[in-house]
């Protein structure tokens, strides 16, 4: 989960009230996030060179690292941090944000032209008017933009933000996708220009920028934003240009997001704006922009309205386990910045309209509405109780009656990998290689290639590397296998196997022959004569990894559900087990 470093003091001061460090660390469990360190501004400076610690001294303001969810981008600074403690401790109000109310003809715009189709086809916009900044609202600023690109902006490959001030440039603006080497421009914090490809070979010496460049250098066309000077505004999502730089006496802001996914340029959007308008002019309020596409349709963003859930309060309480009043419950959805009325549907069952914020881009279904409930209420206020049984799946029930028979008759229960390579399943067992088996794209090892198509492999593997143990070796494996089937929307399916192989000296087809009848008998399953569907028989079987004329198909209900025999020798010596094995292998869902 991300972690966010903020100033104690400042923090404190934000949030009206000063604590000890086990205090505040108290509140952020309640909260749920967690204080994850104490340090201060000199000793992550030593840290980050690898100096040793210094004598008594002043290490300057105490440092607070706080662990936040992965999916509260507003939790990733410390104006939204000390917002949501504040409305938390009851001291604060919901914030109501609103898009300022000016007509279509008076906003800027942004006007998109269609080669950024190629490369980045989204950008959203918005304006903050009457910003008052001083060094750490600066800073807190920049940091937030770090730390979206870290996190919901993948690196800046999905999303990268660009921030100007707005006084240095005039609009329309225009996004556009042109060759490197039209492109010219003074990047950030230089003083010449530089044309795009130039800028590329430039920034590869880079620590910070070097890792973004492979996301736009082998196009042929780079994404550019312009005033209606032709002043470069940036060179998303590599830089932006040093004319429309923001400083600390910036007043008004444009921002511009450019991206591959709008939904998640309009969380970051909403994310920037709503967590740095509280220093506006007009607290809340957000200057929208008009996005115009090169099909003509136009667009106004942000998007800062709410959007309402119905979660029904008895969803909400048998989640948690509790049962809490309709009263309660609201006042703890305030806490978690969600507004909730009560409605009553034509059954009578209460439920709660739940307004979510444009802050708040983590609350997709009504569960995590109740989870919020539940930070709020106090995870460590919900009685401890034993969970209501369960009844087991059918398939989940037979499994154990199926693992407690064969291991009354002797033998030991092992888990082998579902992941194996091509070589296991194929040239190994004696078998010509094809495409039956579900692969695993861009594998990492050549151990784990493919997902199992058989329990045979892993049992074999284990026997090989435990051939010193006393013979005779018996075990058993009851688990899934995954096989390629083109009915099935993902292509593949789930089918639970059990396997059983004994291993030694007077290992032979008619020890696991006799292991077979006992599974059978166990099931309630009688031996009838071929043909017959009411039972199972067997039949001469063509396994190449069974020993010719010593093995054998299991056939029920109609249908070859395994086979069984003495493994073929060549197998053997491929998992350099010396001694003679047989096997048997057997679906045992046709028995559901």
């Amino acid at each position: 989960m991300p972690t966010v470093s903020v100033g104690r003091d400042r923090l404190f001061e934000a949030l009206g009230c000063t604590y000890t460090d086990e205090e505040f660390d108290e509140l952020c469990f309640q909260f749920g996030i967690e204080l994850d360190d104490i340090t201060t501004e000199k000793a992550i400076q030593r840290k980050e060179k690898h100096l040793e610690e210094e004598g008594v001294e002043d290490d300057g303001e105490t440092i607070y690292k706080i662990e936040v969810p992965a999916n509260r981008y507003d939790l990733l600074c410390l104006e939204g941090l000390a917002q949501a403690l504040r409305i938390f401790n009851g001291l604060d109000p919901i914030p109501t944000y609103k898009v300022a109310n000016i007509g279509t003809e008076s906003m800027l715009e942004m006007r998109v032209k269609t080669e950024t189709s190629k490369i980045r086809p989204y950008v959203v916009c918005a304006v903050l008017r009457g910003v008052t900044f001083d060094e750490a609202k600066y800073n807190s600023f920049i940091e937030l933009q770090d730390r979206l690109h870290q996190n919901i902006c993948r690196r800046r490959t999905l999303v990268a933000i660009g921030t100007h001030d707005l006084d240095t440039i005039e609009g329309p603006f225009t996004y556009e996708a042109l060759p490197p080497a039209e492109i010219n421009f003074v990047p950030l914090k230089q003083t010449r220009n530089f044309r795009a490809d130039e800028l590329m070979e430039f920034y590869k010496s880079d620590l910070k920028l070097k890792k973004f460049l492979h996301i736009i250098e082998n196009s042929p066309v780079y994404p550019v934003i312009y005033d209606c000077k032709r002043t470069v505004l940036s060179l998303p999502p590599i830089i932006n240009g040093a004319h429309s730089a923001i400083s600390l006496k910036t007043k008004n802001v444009f921002i511009e997001c450019t991206a591959t996914d709008l939904t998640k340029a309009n969380i970051v959007l909403n994310t920037m704006v709503t967590m740095f308008s509280v220093y506006s002019e007009r607290k809340f309020e957000v200057e929208p922009v008009k996005v115009t596409y090169p099909d003509g349709k136009s667009y106004v963003c942000p998007d800062l309205s709410i959007y309402n859930m119905n979660v029904p309060l008895s969803y909400i309480t048998g989640i948690i386990g509790v049962q809490l009043p309709e009263d309660k419950v609201a006042s703890l959805l305030h806490k978690m910045q969600l507004r909730a009325e009560k409605s009553v549907s034509e059954d009578k069952e209460v439920k709660f309209v739940v307004s979510v914020p444009p802050t708040r881009s983590d609350v997709l279904h009504p569960c995590d509405v109740a989870e919020d409930v539940a930070i709020a209420y106090g995870y460590n206020e919900i009685p401890k109780r034993k969970p209501a049984s369960l009844n087991p799946l059918p398939l989940s029930q037979f499994s154990d009656l199926i693992r407690t028979e064969i291991a009354m008759t002797g033998y030991t229960e092992v888990l082998t990998w579902i992941l194996c390579s091509k070589k296991e399943i194929f040239s190994m067992l004696n078998r010509e290689e094809d495409n039956s088996a579900v692969t695993i794209a861009d594998s990492r090892t050549s151990e784990f290639e493919v997902v199992r198509p058989s329990l045979m492999p892993g049992l074999l593997r284990t026997v090989g590397h435990n051939k010193d143990h006393p013979k005779p070796i018996k075990i058993f494996e009851v688990g899934d296998i995954v096989l390629l089937d083109d009915t099935i929307d993902v292509g593949a399916v789930n089918r639970r196997h059990l396997a059983a192989l004994y291993c030694g000296a007077n290992s032979g087809f008619e020890l696991i022959h006799g292991l077979v009848d006992k599974i059978m008998e166990a099931t309630g399953t009688n031996f009838v004569s071929p043909g017959n569907s009411t039972g199972y028989y067997i039949e001469k079987s063509e396994e190449p990894a069974f020993l010719q004329g010593r093995q054998a198909s299991v056939i029920y209900g109609g249908k070859r559900i395994g086979t069984f025999g003495i493994v073929h020798p060549k197998v053997l010596k491929e998992y350099d087990i010396p001694d003679v094995c047989s096997f048997l292998e057997l679906d045992m869902q046709s028995f559901l």
